[in-house]
């Protein structure tokens, strides 16, 4: 009876590890973290590039909300927006 309980439990052990090598080798955990370490690495070294297009679409769409103002600011109807127009015409 000892021996048929000791003989379950190891049998139990060894099918474990047989599942956690089976999952190791499907799910290779080490590769898993070189991966993300170096998409880490090349996020940070481009870090720059992302910073400088960023700042290339703010500036053009506050480009284009500043010529989309001008030309509100033309084309309406009050004297006080159209400071723009009197100076283009001369």
């Amino acid at each position: 009876m000892f021996l048929d309980a000791l003989q379950t439990n190891l049998q139990k052990i060894v099918n474990f590890f047989g599942y956690l090598m089976a999952y190791f080798r499907r799910h290779n955990p080490l590769q898993i973290l070189v991966n993300q370490i170096v998409t880490m690495v090349k996020d940070y070294l481009t870090m720059n590039r992302k910073l400088k297009m960023a700042k290339y679409r703010v500036n053009y769409q506050l480009y284009k909300l500043n010529q989309m103002e001008q030309l509100i600011a033309e084309n309406n109807e009050h004297v006080f927006l159209r400071g723009n127009k009197i100076n283009l015409q001369r």
